[in-house]
């Protein structure tokens, strides 16, 4: 029972945290310095991201009229939105350097940053970054305003943004690199919401299918964890 409450503990930080440019991963390691989740090292490694797909789910489900291609209004005839389509495509494109980096260096990256001492050090970093840049940006003019302008080379920055600060709050660095190229605040979160739909669901992927070719199995309890973890950050969130 005391491990399901630490796991609605954790639901609580990662359903706040997901909304804003701080790392919610970050955040999780750190609360697990107080708050120590009693799990194996590899199930721990898995939780971390599985549990971010609660929060994704309520990403898809507040945004479902921005992101869904279809207009059923007429089910014999459904038409699909030109706009949105386009808007995957771009989507896509800026999720390729995470894709490549993920696979390529994920294992490196459980070793050596996601602890304690870096994701505290990132956090700050990005922070005196995010006032820098805010106050490089204050009373500029935004080349990009709405998403529909957002062109490819400029996802295709956002996206190794996204990729090559590992460590760090992704929507935070992805938001910080959105700035630099031009697009507008409110562009730049919303674009980063998006991104994190397709991002998230390939981290979890990854890493279940690392969990099983390791030979491992969950346990009972691990499920439950899992399980409250993701509904509480999906409430919350």
């Amino acid at each position: 029972m005391i491990e399901i409450i630490k796991a609605i503990f954790f639901g609580i930080v990662e359903g706040i945290t997901e909304w804003l440019p701080i790392s919610s991963t970050g955040h999780m390691i750190i609360l697990d310095e107080f708050v120590k989740l009693n799990v194996r090292e590899e199930f721990w490694n898995l939780f971390l991201v599985v549990i971010q797909l609660g929060a994704i789910l309520a990403v898809v489900l507040l945004f479902w009229n921005q992101i869904f291609p279809l207009n059923l209004k007429d089910k014999n005839k459904p038409i699909w939105k030109k706009d949105i389509l386009l808007l995957w495509v771009k989507i896509l494109v800026a999720c390729v350097p995470a894709g490549i980096v993920g696979v390529l260096f994920d294992d490196v990256f459980d070793k050596y940053l996601y602890n304690f001492p870096c994701v505290a050090m990132a956090l700050i970093v990005f922070g005196i970054l995010f006032i820098i840049v805010e106050k490089k940006k204050k009373g500029t003019t935004f080349r990009i305003t709405s998403i529909d302008q957002l062109d490819y080379k400029t996802v295709v920055w956002i996206g190794v943004f996204a990729a090559v600060f590992p460590g760090t709050s992704r929507s935070g660095a992805t938001i910080i690199g959105a700035l630099l190229l031009g697009v507008s605040r409110v562009v730049a979160a919303e674009f980063t919401f998006y991104l994190a739909i397709p991002v998230m669901f390939g981290a979890s992927l990854l890493k279940l299918v690392k969990f099983l070719m390791m030979g491992l199995s969950f346990t009972s309890m691990e499920i439950a964890i899992l399980a409250v973890g993701c509904i509480v950050s999906f409430v919350v969130s």
